[in-house]
Protein backbone atom coordinates (compact mmCIF):
# COMPACT_ATOMS: atom_id res chain seq x y z
CA UNK A 1 0.00 0.00 0.00
CA UNK A 2 1.20 3.29 -1.03
CA UNK A 3 1.74 6.78 1.25
CA UNK A 4 -0.70 8.10 -0.41
CA UNK A 5 -3.61 5.05 -0.19
CA UNK A 6 -3.32 4.90 3.73
CA UNK A 7 -4.46 8.40 3.69
CA UNK A 8 -6.99 8.44 0.82
CA UNK A 9 -8.34 4.82 2.44
CA UNK A 10 -11.54 4.39 4.13
CA UNK A 11 -9.70 2.00 6.74
CA UNK A 12 -8.03 5.36 7.22
CA UNK A 13 -10.63 5.99 10.46
CA UNK A 14 -10.98 8.56 13.46
CA UNK A 15 -9.50 5.87 15.71
CA UNK A 16 -6.14 5.41 13.14
CA UNK A 17 -5.87 9.48 14.16
CA UNK A 18 -6.25 9.50 17.60
CA UNK A 19 -3.58 7.00 17.80
CA UNK A 20 -1.14 9.02 15.82
CA UNK A 21 -2.45 12.15 17.96
CA UNK A 22 -1.36 9.37 21.14
CA UNK A 23 2.24 8.69 19.76
CA UNK A 24 2.66 12.19 19.00
CA UNK A 25 1.13 13.19 22.80
CA UNK A 26 3.47 10.65 24.43
CA UNK A 27 6.98 11.70 22.44
CA UNK A 28 6.02 15.50 23.65
CA UNK A 29 5.90 13.64 26.99
CA UNK A 30 9.16 11.97 26.21
CA UNK A 31 10.72 15.10 25.29
CA UNK A 32 9.95 17.11 28.43
CA UNK A 33 10.78 13.99 30.53
CA UNK A 34 14.65 14.32 29.24
CA UNK A 35 14.96 17.53 30.80
CA UNK A 36 14.48 16.09 34.26
CA UNK A 37 17.88 14.26 34.86
CA UNK A 38 19.65 17.39 33.94
CA UNK A 39 17.16 19.22 36.50
CA UNK A 40 17.80 16.67 38.84
CA UNK A 41 21.43 17.30 38.90
CA UNK A 42 21.26 21.02 39.29
CA UNK A 43 19.42 20.67 42.46
CA UNK A 44 21.23 20.16 45.61
CA UNK A 45 18.86 18.38 47.68
CA UNK A 46 19.10 14.90 48.28
CA UNK A 47 16.63 12.24 45.80
CA UNK A 48 14.13 11.85 48.61
CA UNK A 49 13.21 15.36 49.23
CA UNK A 50 13.44 16.72 45.78
CA UNK A 51 10.77 13.92 45.06
CA UNK A 52 8.72 14.91 47.76
CA UNK A 53 8.71 18.75 46.48
CA UNK A 54 8.30 17.87 43.24
CA UNK A 55 5.29 16.02 43.63
CA UNK A 56 3.63 18.55 46.34
CA UNK A 57 4.11 21.59 43.67
CA UNK A 58 2.59 18.84 41.12
CA UNK A 59 -0.45 17.98 43.52
CA UNK A 60 -0.67 22.03 44.17
CA UNK A 61 -0.46 23.19 40.32
CA UNK A 62 -2.97 20.48 39.72
CA UNK A 63 -6.20 22.31 41.49
CA UNK A 64 -5.96 25.18 39.32
CA UNK A 65 -7.89 22.83 36.72
CA UNK A 66 -11.43 23.55 36.44
CA UNK A 67 -13.75 20.71 38.31
CA UNK A 68 -10.69 19.04 39.56
CA UNK A 69 -11.96 17.68 42.72
CA UNK A 70 -15.59 17.12 41.47
CA UNK A 71 -13.52 14.91 38.66
CA UNK A 72 -11.53 13.14 41.44
CA UNK A 73 -15.44 12.19 43.12
CA UNK A 74 -16.45 10.37 40.18
CA UNK A 75 -13.57 7.69 40.48
CA UNK A 76 -14.90 4.56 42.61
CA UNK A 77 -12.97 4.49 45.79
CA UNK A 78 -11.26 1.39 45.05
CA UNK A 79 -10.12 2.77 41.96
CA UNK A 80 -8.49 5.78 44.28
CA UNK A 81 -6.78 3.53 46.91
CA UNK A 82 -5.19 1.44 43.94
CA UNK A 83 -3.90 5.06 42.12
CA UNK A 84 -2.58 5.86 45.43
CA UNK A 85 -0.71 2.69 45.28
CA UNK A 86 0.70 3.37 41.81
CA UNK A 87 1.51 6.95 43.03
CA UNK A 88 3.55 5.34 45.67
CA UNK A 89 5.53 3.23 42.97
CA UNK A 90 5.83 6.21 41.01
CA UNK A 91 7.51 8.20 43.58
CA UNK A 92 9.83 5.13 44.78
CA UNK A 93 10.74 5.10 41.17
CA UNK A 94 11.98 8.81 40.87
CA UNK A 95 13.42 8.44 44.10
CA UNK A 96 15.69 5.44 42.89
CA UNK A 97 16.28 7.70 39.89
CA UNK A 98 17.37 10.90 41.29
CA UNK A 99 19.54 8.83 43.44
CA UNK A 100 21.12 6.72 40.24
CA UNK A 101 22.16 10.71 39.19
CA UNK A 102 23.94 11.49 42.52
CA UNK A 103 25.58 8.35 42.62
CA UNK A 104 26.89 8.22 39.21
CA UNK A 105 25.98 11.04 36.36
CA UNK A 106 22.81 11.84 34.75
CA UNK A 107 23.81 9.56 31.55
CA UNK A 108 24.54 6.29 33.46
CA UNK A 109 20.74 6.99 34.99
CA UNK A 110 18.67 7.72 32.43
CA UNK A 111 20.63 4.86 30.35
CA UNK A 112 19.84 2.60 32.55
CA UNK A 113 16.31 3.21 32.71
CA UNK A 114 16.22 1.55 28.80
CA UNK A 115 16.25 -1.51 30.96
CA UNK A 116 12.24 -0.55 31.42
CA UNK A 117 11.13 -2.08 27.74
CA UNK A 118 12.64 -5.44 28.74
CA UNK A 119 11.33 -5.45 32.47
CA UNK A 120 7.80 -4.40 30.84
CA UNK A 121 7.27 -7.43 28.56
CA UNK A 122 7.18 -9.34 31.21
CA UNK A 123 5.69 -7.56 33.65
CA UNK A 124 2.44 -6.76 31.29
CA UNK A 125 1.71 -10.33 30.88
CA UNK A 126 1.80 -11.61 34.50
CA UNK A 127 -0.37 -8.53 35.53
CA UNK A 128 -2.66 -9.16 32.38
CA UNK A 129 -4.11 -11.67 30.15
CA UNK A 130 -1.72 -10.44 27.19
CA UNK A 131 0.48 -13.17 26.20
CA UNK A 132 4.59 -12.44 26.02
CA UNK A 133 5.30 -11.64 22.60
CA UNK A 134 8.74 -12.83 21.23
CA UNK A 135 9.35 -9.55 19.47
CA UNK A 136 9.10 -7.39 22.45
CA UNK A 137 11.49 -9.90 24.65
CA UNK A 138 13.74 -9.51 21.41
CA UNK A 139 13.42 -5.43 21.90
CA UNK A 140 13.79 -5.68 25.14
CA UNK A 141 17.00 -7.69 24.91
CA UNK A 142 18.81 -5.36 22.73
CA UNK A 143 17.69 -2.58 24.70
CA UNK A 144 19.34 -4.34 27.65
CA UNK A 145 22.74 -5.54 25.24
CA UNK A 146 22.87 -1.75 24.25
CA UNK A 147 22.74 -1.15 28.08
CA UNK A 148 25.86 -3.37 28.50
CA UNK A 149 27.89 -2.39 26.35
CA UNK A 150 27.59 1.63 27.47
CA UNK A 151 27.98 0.62 31.13
CA UNK A 152 29.44 -2.28 32.27
CA UNK A 153 32.99 -1.91 31.92
CA UNK A 154 34.41 -1.08 34.94
CA UNK A 155 33.26 -0.81 38.82
CA UNK A 156 32.90 3.27 38.45
CA UNK A 157 29.20 3.73 38.43
CA UNK A 158 28.30 -0.16 39.60
CA UNK A 159 26.42 1.67 42.18
CA UNK A 160 24.21 3.68 40.20
CA UNK A 161 23.48 1.29 37.59
CA UNK A 162 22.15 -0.84 40.10
CA UNK A 163 19.77 2.04 41.57
CA UNK A 164 18.50 2.76 38.05
CA UNK A 165 18.06 -0.69 37.11
CA UNK A 166 15.66 -0.53 40.31
CA UNK A 167 14.45 2.31 38.82
CA UNK A 168 13.57 1.19 35.51
CA UNK A 169 11.44 -2.18 37.11
CA UNK A 170 9.22 0.78 39.39
CA UNK A 171 9.27 2.25 35.84
CA UNK A 172 7.75 -0.88 33.93
CA UNK A 173 5.62 -1.94 37.12
CA UNK A 174 3.59 1.24 37.13
CA UNK A 175 3.87 2.00 33.36
CA UNK A 176 1.51 -1.31 33.85
CA UNK A 177 -0.36 -0.99 36.48
CA UNK A 178 -2.01 2.51 34.93
CA UNK A 179 -2.71 1.13 31.72
CA UNK A 180 -4.79 -1.38 33.72
CA UNK A 181 -6.92 1.19 35.25
CA UNK A 182 -7.35 2.96 32.50
CA UNK A 183 -8.64 -0.13 30.03
CA UNK A 184 -10.71 -0.47 33.05
CA UNK A 185 -11.99 2.06 34.49
CA UNK A 186 -11.30 4.95 31.78
CA UNK A 187 -10.54 7.93 34.60
CA UNK A 188 -10.03 11.67 33.87
CA UNK A 189 -6.23 12.04 33.20
CA UNK A 190 -6.08 15.20 35.56
CA UNK A 191 -8.53 13.33 38.17
CA UNK A 192 -6.07 10.04 38.04
CA UNK A 193 -2.70 12.60 38.14
CA UNK A 194 -3.87 14.10 41.14
CA UNK A 195 -4.62 10.87 43.23
CA UNK A 196 -1.85 9.16 42.00
CA UNK A 197 1.50 11.68 42.52
CA UNK A 198 -0.97 12.77 45.61
CA UNK A 199 -0.40 9.43 46.93
CA UNK A 200 3.21 9.25 45.80
CA UNK A 201 3.55 12.10 47.88
CA UNK A 202 2.02 11.24 51.14
CA UNK A 203 3.81 8.07 51.26
CA UNK A 204 7.13 10.19 50.82
CA UNK A 205 5.91 11.92 53.90
CA UNK A 206 5.93 8.68 55.53
CA UNK A 207 9.42 7.23 54.73
CA UNK A 208 10.91 10.76 54.80
CA UNK A 209 10.82 10.49 58.78
CA UNK A 210 11.98 7.09 59.09
CA UNK A 211 15.00 7.66 56.78
CA UNK A 212 15.92 10.66 58.41
CA UNK A 213 16.43 7.70 61.61
CA UNK A 214 19.38 6.35 59.94
CA UNK A 215 20.13 9.37 57.89
CA UNK A 216 19.76 12.99 60.09
CA UNK A 217 19.34 16.22 57.42
CA UNK A 218 20.82 19.36 58.38
CA UNK A 219 17.88 21.18 56.40
CA UNK A 220 14.58 19.98 54.67
CA UNK A 221 14.67 23.34 53.22
CA UNK A 222 15.97 23.76 49.84
CA UNK A 223 18.23 26.60 48.73
CA UNK A 224 16.44 29.61 45.90
CA UNK A 225 17.74 28.32 42.93
CA UNK A 226 16.61 24.94 44.23
CA UNK A 227 13.22 26.34 44.66
CA UNK A 228 13.39 27.55 41.03
CA UNK A 229 14.57 24.92 39.83
CA UNK A 230 11.93 22.67 41.67
CA UNK A 231 9.16 24.71 40.08
CA UNK A 232 10.11 24.21 36.50
CA UNK A 233 10.28 20.18 37.58
CA UNK A 234 7.19 20.47 38.87
CA UNK A 235 5.30 22.34 36.54
CA UNK A 236 7.22 21.83 33.34
CA UNK A 237 8.89 18.21 33.38
CA UNK A 238 6.06 16.83 35.76
CA UNK A 239 2.19 17.80 35.67
CA UNK A 240 2.04 18.32 31.71
CA UNK A 241 4.06 15.51 30.98
CA UNK A 242 2.14 13.14 32.97
CA UNK A 243 -1.39 14.21 31.72
CA UNK A 244 -0.28 13.85 28.01
CA UNK A 245 0.97 10.37 28.84
CA UNK A 246 -1.89 9.01 30.54
CA UNK A 247 -4.17 10.04 27.56
CA UNK A 248 -1.66 8.35 25.36
CA UNK A 249 -1.78 5.06 27.26
CA UNK A 250 -5.41 4.93 26.36
CA UNK A 251 -4.62 4.03 22.72
CA UNK A 252 -1.10 2.62 23.24
CA UNK A 253 -0.10 -0.40 25.02
CA UNK A 254 2.27 -0.40 28.02
CA UNK A 255 4.94 -1.60 26.10
CA UNK A 256 4.80 0.69 22.94
CA UNK A 257 4.36 3.24 25.89
CA UNK A 258 7.20 2.33 27.58
CA UNK A 259 9.66 1.96 24.48
CA UNK A 260 8.87 5.65 22.94
CA UNK A 261 9.74 6.48 26.69
CA UNK A 262 13.39 4.72 26.00
CA UNK A 263 14.00 7.63 23.90
CA UNK A 264 14.09 10.50 27.26
CA UNK A 265 17.62 8.85 28.29
CA UNK A 266 18.79 9.62 24.46
CA UNK A 267 17.58 13.23 25.04
CA UNK A 268 18.88 13.57 28.78
CA UNK A 269 22.12 11.82 27.55
CA UNK A 270 22.99 14.26 24.86
CA UNK A 271 21.54 17.18 27.14
CA UNK A 272 24.21 16.05 29.75
CA UNK A 273 26.87 16.05 27.61
CA UNK A 274 25.92 19.90 26.27
CA UNK A 275 25.74 21.13 29.87
CA UNK A 276 27.76 19.10 32.10
CA UNK A 277 30.32 17.75 29.56
CA UNK A 278 29.54 14.24 31.03
CA UNK A 279 31.57 13.05 27.57
CA UNK A 280 34.64 13.36 29.85
CA UNK A 281 33.30 10.47 32.03
CA UNK A 282 32.24 8.37 28.76
CA UNK A 283 34.26 6.09 26.49
CA UNK A 284 33.62 4.51 22.93
CA UNK A 285 31.51 1.68 24.28
CA UNK A 286 28.73 4.29 25.54
CA UNK A 287 28.16 5.88 22.28
CA UNK A 288 27.89 2.10 20.34
CA UNK A 289 25.66 1.10 23.40
CA UNK A 290 23.36 4.80 22.68
CA UNK A 291 23.73 3.64 19.42
CA UNK A 292 22.52 -0.54 19.87
CA UNK A 293 19.42 1.50 21.95
CA UNK A 294 18.22 3.77 19.59
CA UNK A 295 18.30 0.95 16.68
CA UNK A 296 16.24 -1.10 18.73
CA UNK A 297 13.49 1.51 19.60
CA UNK A 298 13.09 2.34 15.64
CA UNK A 299 12.99 -1.27 15.04
CA UNK A 300 10.79 -2.18 17.34
CA UNK A 301 7.26 -0.71 14.91
CA UNK A 302 8.73 -2.85 12.03
CA UNK A 303 8.94 -5.79 14.14
CA UNK A 304 5.36 -5.35 14.96
CA UNK A 305 3.68 -4.88 11.86
CA UNK A 306 5.49 -7.70 10.11
CA UNK A 307 3.88 -9.41 13.20
CA UNK A 308 0.54 -8.15 13.04
CA UNK A 309 0.61 -9.20 8.85
CA UNK A 310 2.03 -12.69 9.37
CA UNK A 311 -0.67 -13.14 11.56
CA UNK A 312 -3.48 -12.08 9.55
CA UNK A 313 -1.86 -14.42 6.04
Amino acid sequence: MSYHSIFTSPLHTVADYTTKRAYLELHISVLLWGFTGILGRLITIDSTLLVWYRLLFTVLSLLLFKNILRSIGQIPAKVRWQLVGIGSIAALHWVTFYGAIHLANVSVAVGSLATTSLFTAFLEPIFTSKKIKSTEIIIGLIVSLGLGVMFFYGQTFKTGIIMGLVSAFLAGTFTTLNKIVIDKHDPSPKAMTFVELGGGWLFLCILIPILHIWWPRETFLPQQSDLVWLLILALICTTLPFILSLRALKKLSAFSSVLAINLEPIYSIFLALLIFQENEELNLRFYIGTAIVILAIFTYPLLSRREKSNLVT
